[in-house]
């Protein structure tokens, strides 16, 4: 019997992690989506440029603080049309379920009612008016579009650098990439991430804007680690609502981070 033609990586990631159609089969086995999820960076980087693309032209008709204000927040509402509100909806289940303290069954099984409790929706409109007013205080062009691709970028990158710890239940997304990918594989993702905000930051803002996008992407890849972290202790470990709220988390921490560290006003 002939076996049928394996699913390209990328076409697997896009059908997984965005709303995009692929053509791809969203009911891939474990290694396939294993092997999806080191593509959710360069996701993260598409993401970001056609969400960039929606704040410029916005921003194209005056530079006030009411348009970037505007802009920011048409660039965060592309980017969950073009995710289809996955990750927003981790993390308002994260929310729900690790703020209810209780036992790791219990908390588990409120993060799969199809309701959003109170916690959850303080989280998701806290972590959106962190991305669209960090996004709005950065000055417009160049430098904030550079800020949302590093942000949505290292959001994804700190979720593949989750993978490395354990499933908190045997179903679901979060089940067939938690555990499941190599060391190499993480680190590689972090390294490439790192290497690649130098010579952006360099070309951007001199070395200054380096250190800042170095600075950010840690502290964004950092928040996701915590978070990470706190699911592990609490909840036995990650689920698939965990990383999105991971991507979520550590994408509005890199914005804030950019703006604390380089003073924007």
């Amino acid at each position: 019997m002939t076996r049928p033609p394996r699913t390209s990586s990328w076409r697997a990631a896009l059908s997984l992690f965005t709303a995009i159609p692929a053509g791809a089969p969203r009911d891939l086995d474990a290694a396939g989506t294993a092997r999806a999820v080191f593509w959710l960076p360069a996701l993260g980087l598409l993401l970001g440029l056609v969400a960039a693309g929606g704040m410029a032209c916005v921003a194209a008709g005056g530079a006030s603080a009411e348009r970037r204000l505007l802009g920011a927040a048409v660039a965060v509402a592309l980017l969950a049309l073009l995710t289809g509100g996955l990750h927003l909806d981790g993390l308002a289940d994260t929310a729900d379920g690790l703020g209810s303290r209780r036992p790791a069954a219990e908390a588990l099984a409120i993060m799969r009612r199809p309701d959003i409790g109170p916690l959850g929706v303080v989280a998701l409109v806290l972590v959106i008016l962190v991305q669209v007013t960090a996004l709005a205080a950065v000055p417009p062009g160049w430098p904030a579009a550079a800020a949302l691709v590093l942000a949505v970028v290292t959001g994804r990158a700190a979720a593949v650098l989750a993978t490395g710890l354990p499933a908190a239940r045997p179903g679901g997304l979060g089940a067939l990439v938690a555990g499941r990918t190599g060391r190499a594989g993480r680190a590689a993702t972090g390294l490439a991430l790192l290497c690649a905000v130098i010579p952006a930051g360099v070309a951007l803002g001199g070395l200054a804007g380096a250190l800042h996008g170095l600075i950010a992407a840690l502290a964004g890849m950092a928040a996701g680690g915590l978070l990470a972290w706190t699911a592990r202790r609490r909840l036995g470990g990650l689920t698939g609502d965990v990383f999105g709220a991971i991507i979520e988390l550590s994408s509005a921490i890199v914005l804030l981070a950019l703006v604390l560290a380089h003073g924007w006003r």
